[in-house]
Parts: structure tokens; C-alpha cells; sequence
């Protein structure tokens, strides 16, 4: 008895220490981007962009339509941007409300997970191809952004890191106003029975729960989310920005996300498989590139592997 309690315990201070290391090796690992010549014009500070225009001198592309990744690097050391997604700003299609596409996020724990459950619900629900999946990981739920507008991980440099900024990790994408209620049943599902996270060992309000809507719970779509939240056992809140974490209550805040924006994540971010389940493979990991290449993932300005 005594032999299988201390193995117990053995197991259970292995595991602490697994998952206290688990945010180290996120920076660890994106600092081996980092180490690159590659990487190098990431650290310089972009100039903003502003209505999905840049404002600046725009670089020449003087690398050949062959070489975007080179001519990428060039853009960001003179007019590449940090992006916060106005929300505000749907797409109408038609004249049919239902249809319009709005920009939303979701957050629940690490964001690597989460980002690969709302692609595979695009392609469920929405039908969509890989050229038009819109789940990005990034950051949402702070007050403020740096002096650059930028919202960035845990770095070496301290720029602009967003659990210092007040920001927690969400996937924000655009979809059909029409399927909000369809993709907030996906969002609930990814709870336990117990109503916690798939990572309750990652501690703080960088992995809070939380979501955002444009105008928050005055969304006309907001019924169908608390129906969904009410379904799995969950509590909506009204957040009010630099919310602490919500592990053991059973809790989601509700943004309104025209106040409390969606920045991007980095590049090394997006499609990443996750530490706690098994790889996602290279079609899905290639993804990033993809998007990149045709204007889907911007280039932040945050310390990035490109």
C-alpha cells in the first residue's frame, strides 16, 4: 500500500513539473525560431495599419514572385503592422442578415488545441476549404495593446507581452451571424463534465475562458449562446477586461468585442500542434505557410519566426 501511494505521489509531482515547464518550452522553442537569420527583421517596429491599409513607403519587391518569405521579412522591417481585428467591421452578403460574416473568438486554455477543434468545424459546418478556413490563434480580453499597437507571447525582450497587457489566449475567425449559436456548441463541448478546461494544469488569466461577440450578450445571436453555455452546465459573465483566470468556476466571460479587439498571434503559433494530444500532422501544420503567403495571417511585428 505504502509502495502504490508513493508512486502516486511520484506521479503527481512529475506532472506538476511537466506542466509548470510547459509555457518555458512554448518560449524556448520559438526562441530557436528566433535564433535565426531568418527572424531577424521580426524585431524591427512595423508601421501600423490602419482600415486594412498600410500606412508608409511600401518596400519594393525586388526578390522575384518565387521568394515571398524573403520579400515578407523585407515588408515587416518597413511597413508590416501588428493587426487588431475590428470586429465591428462584417463583411454583409446579400441583403440577408443571417448571412453576414462576423468576426468572433472563442478562448479556452492554450490556444494551440483550440485553434485546430474550430478548423475542423469549418470544414464541418461551413464547408470550407483550406484557402478559406479563418480560425487564427491570438489574443483578446485586455484593455490595451503597446505603444506600437502590439499584442505579443511571452518573449525574452518583454515587448509587448500579453499576459502583462491583460489578455488572455483565444482563436478568433469570421463566420456566418447565422452560425454562432452552431459554433458556440462546438466552443462548449470543448469543457469537461466537471466544466473545466482540456489544461487545467496551465494556470492564470492568460488561459481564462472567455468569448467575444460584437456588442457582447446585446449580440441577437447572444440566445443562442447561453442556451449552449446553460446546456453544458456553464456561467456566462459580463467581462470587463484583465479578467483572472476561471479555472474551477464553471465560468465564460462574455465580450463585447467591438470594446476588446482580437489581435493576431505570431506566425509560429498558428496551426501548431498541441503538447497534450498527439501531432496534427505536416497538412495541417502547412497551413500557416498558406496563409501567410495569400494575406490570411499578418506578420505582428512581435518577435516571430519570420
Amino acid at each position: 500500500q505504502r509502495a502504490d501511494e508513493e508512486g502516486k505521489r511520484c506521479r503527481s509531482m512529475t506532472m506538476t513539473m511537466t506542466m509548470k515547464s510547459k509555457t518555458m518550452n512554448r518560449i524556448l522553442l520559438l526562441s530557436t525560431f528566433l535564433a535565426s537569420p531568418l527572424s531577424s527583421a521580426a524585431y524591427t517596429v512595423p508601421k501600423p495599419i490602419v482600415d486594412g491599409k498600410q500606412t508608409g513607403k511600401a518596400a519594393p519587391d525586388g526578390l522575384g514572385s518565387g521568394n515571398r518569405r524573403a520579400f515578407l521579412s523585407r515588408v515587416v522591417a518597413n511597413t508590416a503592422a501588428a493587426i487588431a481585428i475590428d470586429p465591428s467591421r462584417a463583411l454583409a452578403a446579400d441583403n440577408d442578415d443571417s448571412s453576414r460574416q462576423e468576426d468572433v473568438y472563442f478562448g479556452v486554455g492554450c490556444f494551440w488545441h483550440v485553434q485546430h477543434e474550430f478548423v475542423s468545424a469549418e470544414r464541418t459546418l461551413l464547408g470550407r476549404k483550406d484557402a478559406e478556413l479563418t480560425s487564427m490563434t491570438g489574443y483578446a480580453g485586455g484593455t490595451k495593446a503597446d505603444g506600437e499597437g502590439r499584442v505579443c507571447y511571452h518573449n525574452f525582450q518583454s515587448i509587448a507581452d500579453y499576459g502583462k497587457l491583460g489578455h488572455g489566449e483565444v482563436v478568433g475567425m469570421r463566420i456566418p451571424s447565422s452560425s454562432i449559436g452552431d459554433f458556440a456548441v462546438e466552443y462548449f463541448k470543448l469543457f469537461g463534465e466537471d466544466g473545466e478546461r482540456a489544461d487545467p494544469m496551465d494556470k492564470g488569466g492568460e488561459y481564462r475562458s472567455l468569448l467575444g461577440l460584437p456588442g457582447g450578450r446585446n449580440h441577437k445571436m447572444f440566445g443562442q449562446v447561453e442556451a449552449a453555455a446553460a446546456d453544458r452546465g456553464m456561467m456566462l459573465a459580463d467581462g470587463k477586461g484583465n479578467d483572472p483566470d476561471t479555472l474551477g468556476k464553471r465560468l465564460v466571460y462574455v465580450m463585447d468585442s467591438n470594446k476588446f479587439p482580437f489581435y493576431q498571434a505570431e506566425v509560429y503559433h498558428q496551426y501548431h500542434n498541441d503538447f497534450l494530444t498527439s501531432a496534427y500532422g505536416k497538412a495541417y501544420n502547412d497551413l500557416a505557410e498558406a496563409a501567410l503567403d495569400d494575406g490570411r495571417i499578418k506578420i505582428t511585428g512581435c518577435p516571430d519566426r519570420v
